[in-house]
């Protein structure tokens, strides 16, 4: 274990409001471990060797709300195995092991409640996989269904009283949620937050679309719930005082879930990062429909939002139509596109192969999208049907289901199986080509960039520090982009303007993503990686 996840975190009960309820002074020690993801589009994993120390792209919130969580007096130790695997020592160490994670982690956990239990400890299971699939984890001692509310407090009591493994697993669902504006704030403390990518706040939870395939309803429902622009501030604070220095996503499913709540929250941004000498970048994920509403875009561009992730899913309309995803044909998604890079905001989109209205032009559309739109990243997956939605149980009326470990999804198309793959193939291959991803790039730097508000020197910035690791990290791409890769014809004709007019940070940042996606795309289509983020296909 390295030395920063030695750190343990004593629950004092002082400014942060806990769920867990006076357990008479009992003291335990609690591990939070969080499982590995495998490699995918938007994990920057292959970036990792030039970034100068980044190891992860984003600490969990889950499971950091909950080691904030946890009755005063108990600790906590914090495992993140996307920088560091759990150690025996953190298990003999625990009284418990907490762990959290999506479907595409469900291996690993797996993996994580047998290190428990070789060590004689509880293994508890919270988070959206287990949520949504319960009948998945009969491993696991307790279960914790749903988001923190009355099952947590139980947990907690439970716990209290005895940390022995019982006989048989314990299910415990949430009841009552705890609202958002009573979380506490997250433990950034424990995360060592200089490894990551990025960091990550959560402002709401919920969405009040149901678009047929999307887990977010069933799990967190239509009425979106927020939390105060005061407690958004105050994670402001902690993340800085944490050592964050890069940026904030917003990890909400839908930033413009409750646009009056926003509209608030956006002063209160543009006021700190005023104070701050804007010391982040954002990001955030929002339906598309979100490029009509001008006042919000100029607001969210005068708090430095840089960055959005837009669930395209498809150009097609009849096919977003069958997928209930109206939200995307309020204007035609090119327009819609291209407004929001006049408000300095880059989109990156999810896309989706395998629908059932794909045919064998659905190629050709996908790829003419992304030369018409100019987005550099797309995050293209294979259709998978996940639990709790729509589509799962459509599919599963109409037997359409496939249980074979084999397959890159759980779906059984109407295409056939192998020239659906081919299609995700061939699209993967098109948009990470090099010369076309840099090309997209230099659109955006024409296009997106200058629309952005300009940032004030911050104090202490130009230190000698900063422009040593920057140099380094210029050597390093200059070196494994311009030299090693077989593709430094393509990154030169993108890179040698940008080197002219001193814009060294576009350099940087664009090769950062680019080294990562065009091996990720290489990877995945050599059949290395799978076709898709929740796929459980076993490499």
């Amino acid at each position: 274990m390295t030395e920063a996840y030695s750190t343990v975190m004593d629950r004092a009960g002082d400014n942060t409001r806990s769920e867990a309820e006076d357990v008479g002074g009992t003291v335990r020690r609690i591990l939070c471990v969080f499982p590995r993801y495998e490699p995918s589009l938007g994990s920057f994993e292959y970036a990792y060797d030039i970034t100068g120390g980044l190891r992860a792209f984003m600490p969990p919130q889950g499971l950091l709300v909950i080691a904030a969580s946890v009755p005063p007096g108990w600790q906590v130790r914090f495992v993140d195995e996307n920088i560091d695997p759990a150690q025996p020592e953190d298990f003999a160490w625990a009284d418990a092991v907490f762990v959290s994670g999506m479907h595409v982690q469900r291996l690993r956990m797996i993996d994580i409640c047998r290190c428990a239990h070789a060590a004689r400890k509880p293994a508890v299971l919270g988070g959206p996989s287990v949520s949504a699939s319960p009948e998945l984890y009969p491993q696991f001692d307790y279960i914790h269904i749903g988001e923190i509310g009355d099952a947590t407090t139980e947990l907690f009591s439970m716990l209290a009283r005895d940390c022995a493994r019982p006989r048989a697993q314990i299910r415990l669902e949430t009841r009552e949620r705890l609202p958002l504006d009573r979380f506490p704030i997250p433990a950034y403390e424990l995360a060592s937050l200089e490894y990551y990518f990025l960091g990550s706040i959560q402002f709401s939870s919920g969405c009040p679309f149901t678009c047929e395939f999307c887990d977010i309803p069933g799990l967190y429902g239509r009425v979106p719930r927020m939390k105060r622009p005061e407690q958004i501030i105050a994670e402001l604070d902690k993340l800085q005082a944490c050592g964050l220095s890069t940026a904030v996503y917003f990890v909400d499913d839908n930033f413009i879930a409750n646009r009056r709540a926003l509209r608030e929250l956006i002063p209160h941004l543009i006021a700190w990062q005023d104070r701050h000498s804007f010391p982040f970048s954002f990001a955030f994920e929002a339906t598309l429909n979100i490029a009509k509403y001008d006042d919000l875009l100029a607001g969210l561009r005068d708090a430095y939002f840089t960055t959005i992730f837009c669930g395209i899913e498809t150009p097609e309309p009849e096919a977003l139509r069958q997928m209930s995803k109206k939200q995307n044909m309020v204007m035609p998604i090119l327009e819609a596109i291209d407004r929001l890079n006049t408000y300095g905001m880059e989109v990156v989109a999810g896309m989706i192969i395998g629908l059932d209205t794909d045919n064998p032009d659905t190629q050709t559309r996908i790829t003419t999208f992304i030369e018409q739109s100019n987005i550099p990243m797309l995050t293209l997956n294979l259709l998978q049907a996940l639990p709790r939605t729509p589509l799962w149980e459509r599919l599963k009326r109409e037997g359409r289901l496939s249980d074979n470990p084999d397959r890159e999804s759980n779906v059984v198309f109407k295409m056939p199986y192998e020239q659906t793959i081919a299609i995700w193939r061939a699209c993967l291959e098109h948009a990470y080509d090099p010369v076309r991803l840099f090309r997209r790039y230099d659109y955006q730097i024409h296009r997106t960039y200058p629309h952005r508000r300009k940032r004030p020197l911050r104090p202490g910035q130009l230190n000698f520090k900063n422009l040593k690791r920057g140099l380094t990290m210029l050597f390093k791409v200059c070196w494994k982009l311009g030299v090693l890769a077989d593709y430094r014809r393509a990154f030169w004709s993108y890179a040698w303007p940008r080197l002219k007019e001193g814009r060294i940070e576009d350099i940087i940042a664009t090769a950062i993503i680019a080294k990562h996606l065009i091996t990720f795309a290489r990877k995945a289509c050599a059949g290395e990686l799978n076709a898709s983020h929740y796929s459980s296909k076993v490499r």
